[in-house]
């Protein structure tokens, strides 16, 4: 049950990582972002894509082959971003679990926080994907999962965690973050630093932090 209703993500400034480079191709996604976000994967269509942008539906085709494909990108641009995030996090975060547990949670809420659109299309709309064109996203999100359990199993073998259940804990920590998008409001008085702050100090208490 969604706390706040889609609609509200329709006002917001569709955003897509930098690594995708200006031109038709992004104005393309960033407008398919912004509609499947507000409006749902199979409440959008190709022509309400091609009505937004002011193009031929045929318009769009010589960009991608596909409503599908569409989709695809933004979930893999999605996981990348995500995924690049959290490894660089963990890279720099020295040794010690607790410290790996701040920056994974820190990168984990301000992506999050960020890119509300495309977080929700990502955790929500990946469904609709065949598992062709689902695979590498999932295979980024596999690997982007095992980055906090491990540290956790680690913390737990160490002594430095005591979670009443590792993937289950795991899995209520990434939660926090996937529900950020339908309540944060970031011109509100929780600016997205303090918020990575309180999410992580929660991470560590949900592990039972020493």
């Amino acid at each position: 049950m969604r706390s706040l209703p889609r609609s509200r993500l329709q006002v917001q400034k569709a955003t897509l990582p930098a690594t995708v480079p200006d031109g038709t191709r992004r104005r393309v996604l960033e407008t398919a972002l912004r509609l499947f976000a507000s409006q749902g994967f199979h409440g959008t269509s190709i022509r309400d894509v091609a009505r937004a942008l002011e193009f031929q539906p045929s318009a769009l085709y010589a960009h991608f082959p596909s409503k599908e494909h569409i989709l695809a990108e933004l979930v893999q641009l999605g996981h990348e971003a995500h995924h690049q995030a959290l490894r660089t996090a963990l890279l720099s975060a020295g040794s010690e679990p607790e410290a790996q547990v701040r920056a994974l949670i820190r990168a984990h809420t301000v992506m999050h926080a960020t890119h509300p659109q495309l977080s929700v299309v990502v955790n929500e709309e990946s469904h609709a994907l065949p598992p062709e064109l689902a695979a590498p996203a999932m295979a980024l999100r596999n690997q982007s999962a095992a980055f906090l359990l491990e540290v956790i199993e680690r913390g737990v073998a160490m002594g430095r965690f005591s979670p009443p259940h590792a993937v289950a804990t795991a899995a209520a920590i990434s939660a926090m973050g996937v529900r950020i998008p339908y309540w944060y409001e970031p011109d509100g008085t929780l600016d997205v630093d303090t918020l990575a702050d309180v999410h992580a100090e929660l991470a560590l208490r949900m592990l039972g932090g020493r």
